[in-house]
């Protein structure tokens, strides 16, 4: 009996060692600079030469969880300018509560970026929510893009099932229920769920992040929609970049056809949370940059 209960003792000794490991990458933030977006103060960071990238990450999460901590930033850096922003809502960004300053002006804050740091051409690379803002940026200001990459997000139309979707992430988010709604409809296609892990993100997520805030972000994301003519008119080399298990995987396939000067990158059996992690999303980024890199004057 005593060597089982050490036996537990040390598994539960380590348990809380690997989950302090982890919520000390997850909290941990590299301090950069701030800039004023329209009244908004955004929270960056600037690291690496070459040419610029600027990083722009998802919902509810900050710049350094979605893209320091799967070491994104540390391969980019080796050869690029790596210019790493916390959107507004978010991070260490200011958080406003009104939608209005949401929808098309966390598009603008990438533009106001590159005029802050004097940069008139950028790679541009978006997760999630940060995809769907990077799309609709080669749709509004394609002049100011070498690339984009837009991963885990896609076309979505704006059917009713769609908007239904919409307004109960919303409602929960304003009414205290946090992100479990938008969490259960990620959820990875054809696998089996973990719902301790789930569990685990919608704690940490609830409670890192200034719900009122993500509501109002919610609230306007239909300005970030783009329309098919926009979509086949595009003259931006854009790479989507998505996994095979991710319910978002349906909105990349309905670009295929559609948005000019694409291509898609699968990471098979990666959902949304996990797409990101592995060597193929960057190796397959920093492929496609390289190719579309400026050409010399």
């Amino acid at each position: 009996m005593k060597i089982v209960l050490v036996i537990l003792a040390a598994i539960l000794l380590l348990l809380a060692v690997v989950v302090g490991v982890v919520l000390t990458l997850l909290l941990h933030r590299k301090k950069g600079s701030y800039f004023d977006s329209d009244g908004v103060r955004i929270h960056y960071t600037d690291e690496g030469k070459g040419e610029p990238v600027i990083l722009v990450h998802g919902y509810a999460v900050t710049a350094d969880q979605n893209w320091r901590v799967p070491g994104i930033v540390r391969a980019l850096a080796r050869k690029f300018r790596v210019i790493a922003m916390d959107d507004r809502g978010h991070g260490l960004s200011d958080k406003p509560h009104d939608a209005k300053q949401y929808g098309i002006e966390t598009v603008k804050d990438v533009v106001r970026l590159m005029d802050h740091l004097g940069l008139k051409k950028a790679h541009v690379v978006g997760y999630s929510m940060g995809g769907f803002i990077v799309l609709k940026l080669a749709m509004a200001y394609p002049e100011r893009l070498l690339s984009v990459t837009a991963g885990g997000a896609g076309w979505t139309l704006p059917t009713d099932g769609n908007r239904a979707l919409l307004d109960t992430v919303v409602t929960s988010m304003e009414n205290g229920g946090g992100i479990r709604p938008l969490a259960e409809w990620l959820r990875p296609v054809g696998q089996k769920q973990n719902l301790l892990q789930e569990w685990l993100v919608v704690t940490f997520i609830d409670n890192t992040n200034d719900l009122p805030a993500l509501g109002a972000t919610m609230r306007a994301i239909d300005q970030l929609e783009v329309t098919e003519a926009e979509l086949r008119a595009n003259k931006v080399p854009i790479l989507t970049i998505v996994g095979t298990a991710d319910p978002l995987r349906s909105g990349v396939d309905a670009l295929t056809g559609i948005l000019a000067n694409h291509e898609s990158l699968f990471i098979e059996g990666g959902d949304h949370m996990t797409a990101i992690l592995g060597p193929r999303f960057r190796n397959g980024l920093m492929t496609f940059m390289a190719k579309h890199a400026e050409k010399p004057a």
